[in-house]
């Protein structure tokens, strides 16, 4: 069994370590043009040469939850585009969307400002019951950020396409129940795969229809955001601020907006970071489950982006 690792921006030595340290009778290969074909491909962010001169792949294993970018390259018909299931990814999430909503919840931000000023002064407590949180997709990450909010005993939505059900959590399912699940949110979190489908999904209408006074948590990936739809919001007052670790361009550019603005918190995309050992534990698994002609977690419906 041959396996190539293809990895742009990736250091490549320890994911063949890790992997061939679980898969020692397989032959595990970076990734050079004019190699030979193989059976199985690790990659994030190929070029579009290496799927090209790799027609024969069985499975095609992605080093990360989302596969918009390599759903965007002419793929072989044949093999089987697999993501990640977690891998440590989902407790990494919950981490970062509670620290975000408890921090504008009990506005520690302005706390941090005034006591930089010297200023001894307290805020009147707010009622969680005032803050409802709405989960915008309700996967494996979704679900786990949805019952660790829960647990700060905060109100909690959910709103998937097809329906889920998550104990604790208030589920809405498909487009005729997205503009009731959005008007019933203040804290929005959008765990959303990137599809045509959701693409500027955050936008001056569904943005707008969040309770007065809303706040925006985009954990999922850049392209659902209108950028210039946020900022008006902001301005206007209908948004109470944002939190924001994805974005359209990566890195966010020095002279973007988003850097400046009083209301925003930009961090470059640290909410869940791919676990090295975890996830090649994962792939490997999984690699050994195919050879074996058994069914495996985490295929990708290239129809319908995940």
């Amino acid at each position: 069994m041959r396996i190539t690792v293809c990895c742009t921006d990736t250091k490549v030595g320890p994911w063949i370590e890790a992997l061939q340290s679980l898969l020692p009778e397989a032959r595990i290969e970076q990734w050079r043009p004019g190699a030979p074909q193989a059976d199985h491909a690790v990659v994030w962010s190929p070029p579009q040469q290496f799927l090209d001169e790799q027609p024969r792949l069985k499975g095609i294993f992605n080093i990360g939850a989302g596969v918009d970018a390599l759903l965007k390259l002419r793929l072989p018909p044949d093999p089987v585009v697999v993501r990640l299931d977690d891998a440590g990814m989902s407790v990494q999430m919950a981490e970062f969307v509670c620290h975000a909503v408890i921090r504008h919840f009990r506005e520690f931000d302005a706390y941090a400002r005034e006591g930089g000023t010297g200023n001894w002064g307290l805020r009147r407590p707010r009622l969680r019951s005032e803050f409802p949180v709405g989960v915008l997709g309700l996967g494996v990450l979704g679900q786990r950020v949805a019952q660790a909010v829960a647990g700060f005993e905060f109100p909690v939505l959910g709103w998937s396409r097809g329906g889920k059900e998550v104990p604790g959590v208030r589920c809405y399912a498909g487009e005729a129940e997205l503009s009731a699940f959005l008007a019933a949110t203040r804290v929005l979190v959008c765990l959303l795969p990137l599809t045509p489908e959701t693409g500027n999904i955050l936008n001056r209408e569904s943005l707008s229809r969040l309770q007065s006074g809303g706040y925006l948590i985009n954990v999922a990936r850049g392209g659902h955001l209108v950028d210039e739809d946020l900022l008006a919001l902001l301005d206007s007052g209908h948004l109470a601020g944002a939190a924001l670790d994805v974005f359209r361009t990566e890195p966010l550019p020095a002279d973007h907006p988003f850097w400046r603005h009083p209301k925003i918190v930009v961090t470059p995309h640290v909410s869940a970071r791919t676990l090295r050992d975890e996830s090649a534990a994962q792939i490997a698994r999984k690699i050994r489950a195919m050879q074996a002609g058994q069914p495996i977690a985490g295929v990708v419906d290239r129809q319908r982006g995940y």
